[in-house]
């Protein structure tokens, strides 16, 4: 089942909610029983690599040769 995000219009308050794709633009019942009214919110879907959109390598990044360990490549730093 897919998770949504519904916005609390009053407040800012973020639900994530497991529902049927059937119900999700469905009116959402404040949890709390305030009477607040919460609405569908867009949100990004992410998998994958480090940053989530799933364009990352999961190989380690590159390394350059530098006699120092600073990363520079030719290890030109000085050190």
């Amino acid at each position: 089942m897919p998770m949504y995000e519904y916005e609390c219009r009053e407040t800012g308050e973020v639900l994530e909610l497991l529902r049927s794709m059937d119900d999700a633009d469905k009116p959402v019942e404040d949890p709390a029983g305030e009477g607040r009214n919460f609405v569908r919110r867009h949100s990004i879907f992410g998998v994958g690599g480090v940053g989530g959109n799933g364009a990352e390598s999961l190989s380690p990044p590159p390394t350059f040769g530098g006699g120092c360990g600073c990363g520079r490549p030719g290890g030109g730093c000085g050190h």
